[in-house]
């Protein structure tokens, strides 16, 4: 296809789409107008149908749980895809480079900084699980509280070396972590059709309103998509420090072999 005729299938491609978002543009309420009956109708019927207290897990992982299914292998997708393009090459597997950056000057990390960091690391832990637990009772969920929980390991990373996170874990156990976590979604959706029902169909019992053992499914829905997103921000984390910094045996110590603080 020669420069000339990919320009014109261009130049037609956005016309097409111009045209089509001035017409969605045209339909669109003015400007300050509110069309609130969705969520009135939500607020009145999530707690007594689904027993869950935040309306919008209710709408995440129920009313619309098939869309956020899809959401979350989008980001099984693109933590796969960015662990392939990252993935070392011959020339940098231990053994081979150290680090890029010859002679960097990499500092040793303060005390100050440890301290606050492995002091932080615990609480971190602590409050992710517990917004990921807490998903629908109040704000937050798998997602909010995965991203919490990586960034726990993160802190690990700052407040020590590279050599002290990567001994807590290997890239195949994460690797596993997050293939279950989006299993996982997939087996709750299952449980509805193995019940006689639909997929993601809410088969477990309710509960008690406002209680972490409410909402059937829904908690189940949130562990699962909390251990994926927590696995699959740290297998992101790896990968890039391992564009940074490769270890070699013997190499533990070398000022060279530090990745720089983020």
């Amino acid at each position: 296809m020669t420069v000339r005729t990919r320009r014109a299938v261009f130049l037609l491609a956005a016309a097409v789409l111009a045209a089509v978002l001035a017409w969605a543009f045209g339909g669109l309420p003015h400007f300050g107008a509110s069309r609130p009956s969705s969520g009135l109708t939500l607020n009145q019927l999530a707690v007594p149908q689904r027993h869950i207290t935040d309306v919008v897990t209710a709408v995440n992982f129920d009313y619309r749980g098939f869309d956020t299914l899809g959401e979350e292998f989008i980001f099984f997708a693109a933590v796969l895809g960015t662990a392939l393009i990252l993935r070392p090459k011959l020339a940098e597997r231990p053994g081979h480079v150290a680090d890029y950056a010859t002679g960097r000057a990499v500092p040793p990390t303060s005390d100050a900084v440890r301290v606050i960091g492995l002091g932080l690391t615990p609480p971190t832990v602590v409050f992710g699980l517990y917004v990921i637990a807490h998903g629908h009772l109040t704000p937050g969920g798998g997602f909010q509280g995965g991203v919490v929980v990586a960034t726990a390991v993160l802190l690990i990373y700052l407040a020590g070396e590279f050599e002290d996170l990567h001994g807590l874990y290997t890239e195949v156990a994460l690797e596993r972590a997050e293939a279950i976590g989006a299993a996982g979604y997939v087996g709750v959706g299952l449980l509805g059709l193995a019940a006689g029902g639909v997929f993601l169909q809410n088969v477990l019992p309710l509960g008690q309103t406002g209680s972490v053992f409410s909402a059937g499914v829904v908690p189940l829905i949130n562990l699962s998509v909390g251990l994926e997103i927590t696995a699959g921000l740290v297998l992101l984390l790896t990968n890039f420090l391992h564009q940074v910094i490769v270890l070699r045996p013997g190499a533990r110590s070398a000022p060279t072999a530090l990745p720089p603080r983020v």
